[in-house]
């Protein structure tokens, strides 16, 4: 069996005691080594966070371990109940045709073994402050570090709004957000969101560019120095390198790169909350 519930609003609740379902992290996959070595390392930290349940990592495709065979390995081990979180961005083909159709096929193979589909992690404001960690981690040791004022960023948990700071005045940083990009307008004009977020969250300059599709990195550079930016730094929006994030540094060698999101406090305790809303949900509908 498999369901595919969207989380609960509020509050996370607190794990129930005893026989918790297994949780199955969803990656993309990548033919790059350093995706999945770089997502191992992220669930190393989530299965850290609780000891007691059982955390396993799984590919979509290009990686191993795939799906089936986690599914198959948690059914052989007789659990009987598992929350499957995308590991996505994005909410596109991946998490809304892929994974159920994956789950679907694996739920009739094993009608014991319930499974549950997790919202993606999408733009969660705890996400966009680890990119702002990671922007921050990029620029201090370049000669121009002391010029932006890093207090501005979520490591410190004050933002713009607490300091009175105006979107736009963070000294003359300006930072190309860049995501994968996507065929269709409306989902990267979801994504979009991120760099207004982050603007808004840090008051720097920031504009949205993309790997795949325009606009492209050189775009969002041009408009971020149109804009008064004096020094540039790519933030990725990605949990993981590839040859995509390498696509953007060759794009544009002469500036600095963040890294990505990878493993990070942030997305460890964004999993989580996927994982505790989706045994919220299940327990209103049992109610």
């Amino acid at each position: 069996m498999n369901r595919t519930l969207a989380p609960l609003r509020g509050p996370a609740v607190t794990p129930r005691g005893g026989g918790e379902p297994a949780l199955i992290a969803v990656a993309h996959g990548s033919r790059d080594p350093r995706s999945a070595a770089t997502m191992a390392a992220a669930l190393a930290e989530v299965a850290a966070a609780r000891p007691d349940l059982t955390v396993r990592l799984a590919f979509l495709d290009l990686s191993a371990p795939s799906v089936d065979q986690v599914v198959d390995d948690l059914a052989a081990q007789g659990h009987t109940e598992a929350i499957v979180i995308p590991l996505l961005l994005g909410n596109a083909f991946h998490a809304r045709v892929d994974l159920p159709a994956l789950l679907a096929d694996a739920g009739r193979r094993h009608p014991r073994l319930q499974l549950t589909q997790a919202d993606v992690l999408g733009a969660d404001p705890r996400l966009i402050d680890a990119l702002a960690d990671r922007i921050v981690a990029a620029t201090s040791d370049q000669p121009f570090a002391d010029h932006i004022p890093a207090h501005l960023f979520g490591i410190t948990g004050c933002l713009p709004g607490a300091l009175g700071v105006a979107e736009g005045h963070a000294g003359s940083l300006g930072v190309a957000v860049a995501a994968v990009g996507s065929r269709h307008a409306a989902a990267n004009g979801r994504t979009a969101a991120v760099a207004r977020r982050l603007a808004a969250r840090t008051g720097v300059r920031t504009e949205m560019c993309f790997a795949t599709v325009e606009p492209g990195i050189s775009g969002a550079i041009d408009r971020l120095r149109a804009r008064g930016a004096e020094q540039i730094v790519v933030a990725p929006w990605f949990l993981a390198p590839g040859l995509l994030t390498d696509r953007l540094v060759a794009a544009a060698p002469d500036v600095v790169h963040a890294g990505v999101i990878g493993a990070h406090s942030a997305l460890t305790d964004v999993v989580w909350a996927r994982y505790d809303s989706s045994i919220a949900a299940e327990l209103e509908l049992t109610a």
